[in-house]
């Protein structure tokens, strides 16, 4: 039986989190008995949402890192922004990227690696300037951050502040939610 393109990316995320070495896309391709051009695809939707996962002339790789990642699902105003990104990078977390779960166009996703005050002033001022305007207002302000930190009592940190400035709505595992659409914003 095939496997859906949820579960089939799903699969490699699994595949790649297990293995010790660069996984080739042909290797892939096999053992989910699909072309290897459906695994060029899956690997750049995936990409979407994890810049980690590189690839090399020996196969796919998931960067390992010694940092620890959680998502935040939050809300705010358009006005409470800065205050939402400085907090979390003062307290020694970057905010890897923002994504929103759409009814229609699915998982919409946008890489921020936001990791200081100065980020988080060059974010702003992007904002400000008028050229676009932030992703979460296409879901009245409800949006998702990947934030890394180098402990778990970082993140445990900064969901205790997001909790108190009432920006926090859950904190999820790292697991990405993937919808039947994923996107790129950006």
């Amino acid at each position: 039986m095939k496997l859906s393109g949820d579960e089939r990316r799903n699969k490699i995320m699994e595949i790649l989190l297990a293995a010790k070495e660069p996984i080739p896309g042909s290797e892939l391709a096999l053992k989910l008995d699909v072309s290897r051009q459906v695994i060029v695809t899956d690997i750049a939707i995936l990409r979407a949402s994890r810049p980690d996962i590189i690839a090399t002339n020996n196969g796919y790789i998931l960067l390992k890192s010694s940092s620890t990642r959680r998502i935040f699902k939050v809300n705010h105003t358009d006005d409470q922004i800065e205050e939402e990104l400085t907090c979390i990078s003062d307290l020694g977390g970057t905010i890897v990227d923002v994504y929103i779960e759409h009814k229609v166009y699915g998982t919409m996703s946008a890489p921020l690696n936001i990791r200081s005050r100065r980020d988080v002033q060059n974010y702003i001022q992007d904002i400000k300037s008028g050229v676009s305007t932030p992703l979460e207002n296409i879901t009245h302000g409800y949006h998702y951050h990947t934030v890394e930190a180098k402990s778990e009592e970082i993140l445990n940190e900064i969901e205790n502040s997001l909790k108190k400035r009432g920006f926090l709505i859950e904190s999820l595992s790292e697991k990405p939610i993937y919808g039947a659409k994923t996107y790129s914003a950006g």
